[in-house]
């Protein structure tokens, strides 16, 4: 479930890899994670090490450890404070370009993928990533679920991922989810539109169980045209540089 830690500073990358888990839906409030003995020896530190990334965590109130029997270290909130997942990279504006122009590629045809081989419970998982955003919603979000509601919009790309039935493609799906995170953090400060989000999350999810390849490009090409004309927005600059017509946007923008 986790992988080894290998950075000098590790118990900074302990934290921030449990942090993703729970950013991306993979681990949840309530969940257990594996003993001390077993997740130092999955993650390839030491126990002093993992108990200061658990400290971490813990003052960052995502962890919670609980002492006596059937204690251990449980997950103890669903949205991650920015600084626990933050990239130390910086990307350059041609990075940036360079991320949404592989999304395109990468995207659509994961969606196509995911409405051929989705199951039940991939369609069930992706309904409760739209569910939640509607809670928010209904109640009058404010600036302070900007956060939760940024990781129900990974945790919903995410599931097309998983639906694909494909491990490279998720891990792909995961590299490139990653970095959009880094270019949206960077150079994309637009606020977030709840119910236009939920609007295309609807209309994606739509396309996909139907099945239809051809409506399943036409919802996707709207949905990451919306990025891409954020980032021109933000950059003054255009995203127009020789491509094969299946990458160019069909929307017109």
């Amino acid at each position: 479930m986790f992988e080894p830690v290998r950075t000098r500073r590790t118990f900074e990358e302990a934290a921030e890899q449990i942090a993703h888990k729970v950013r991306t839906g993979e681990l949840r409030v309530g969940d257990k994670l594996p003993g001390e003995r077993a997740l130092s020896v999955q993650m390839e530190i030491s126990r002093p090490t993992l108990r200061e990334a658990a400290r971490i965590l813990v003052d960052a109130g995502l962890l919670e450890v609980r002492r006596g029997p059937g204690g251990g270290m449980f997950i103890a909130a669903d949205v991650v404070p920015v600084e626990l997942v933050r990239e130390k990279s910086t990307m350059r504006v041609g990075e940036v370009a360079a991320v949404l122009e592989a999304r395109r590629l990468l995207e659509p045809r994961v969606a196509q993928l995911a409405a051929v081989r989705a199951t039940d419970d991939d369609f069930a998982s992706l309904e409760r990533s739209i569910e939640a955003m509607r809670v928010i919603c209904a109640r009058g979000h404010t600036p302070e679920d900007e956060d939760r509601l940024l990781q129900l919009d990974v945790q919903f790309h995410l599931g097309l991922a998983r639906a694909a039935d494909n491990p490279t493609v998720e891990t792909l799906m995961r590299t490139l989810i990653r970095q959009l995170e880094i270019a949206r953090d960077m150079a994309m400060h637009l606020p977030l539109v709840p119910e236009w989000t939920i609007e295309i999350h609807e209309r994606t999810l739509a396309a996909v169980r139907s099945g239809d390849p051809a409506e399943v490009e036409a919802v996707m090409d709207e949905h990451l045209a919306q990025l891409e004309r954020t980032w021109e927005q933000e950059t003054a600059r255009a995203l127009i540089r020789p491509m094969p017509d299946f990458l160019l946007p069909h929307g017109g923008w």
